[in-house]
């Protein structure tokens, strides 16, 4: 359960201000239909974090304990920095719309935005960090879910009146403590 809740809660809140949740909004912006937006976002997040999942399960079993360990910690250290990094996205991000549908071209972008995104990182370092990567992989889906489902919503609203610098500030303390207890070896998890 663990595995679970930390995943959600930090994607979730490292999800804030991200391209991928600017990418909802300017989907939500262009094709005005959020069930397929929605639908598109949840297809391209299992995808993606299940191939994420997979490659940090397979880390997990390919390094020594003491390597993973230090492994892991220093890339929940470096997400830590990474996240109060801010995002941008690109201007053609939807540009493909009538091609593929909504639920296609959500389903293509939120797919290939989420490509070395931080999310996919951190879902990585997760599931080499717990090993119930099915956890970890659900957890950051339903973080992934929380962050975009009301952007698709109430997209500029949310942004007007949450700082984003204040969320990325948590999302990278969580990072930064999980490495430090990581590399400290807290809870002999390895």
């Amino acid at each position: 359960m663990e595995a679970f809740l930390i995943s959600t809660g930090v994607v979730a809140l490292g999800e804030m201000g991200d391209k991928t949740q600017l990418l909802a909004i300017v989907l939500a912006a262009a094709f005005r239909k959020p069930i397929p937006i929605i639908a598109g976002i949840f297809v391209a997040t299992v995808l993606n974090h299940a191939a994420a999942g997979a490659v940090g399960g397979w880390v997990a079993q390919a390094m020594g304990p003491n390597v993973l360990r230090w492994v892991i910690g220093l890339s929940f250290l470096a997400m830590a920095g990474w996240m109060l990094v801010p995002d941008e996205i690109d201007e053609d991000a939807g540009a493909q719309h009538q091609r593929f549908g909504v639920f296609g071209t959500t389903v293509i972008a939120f797919f290939l935005a989420e490509m070395g995104d931080k999310t996919q990182i951190a879902t990585v370092a997760l599931a080499a960090r717990y090993t119930e990567v099915v956890a970890v992989v659900l957890g950051t889906t339903l973080g992934m879910m929380l962050a975009n489902v009301p952007a698709v919503f109430l997209g500029d609203r949310i942004a007007q009146k949450i700082s984003m610098r204040l969320v990325h500030g948590i999302a990278a303390f969580i990072f930064a403590v999980l490495g430090v207890l990581t590399l400290f070896n807290v809870g002999q998890l390895f």
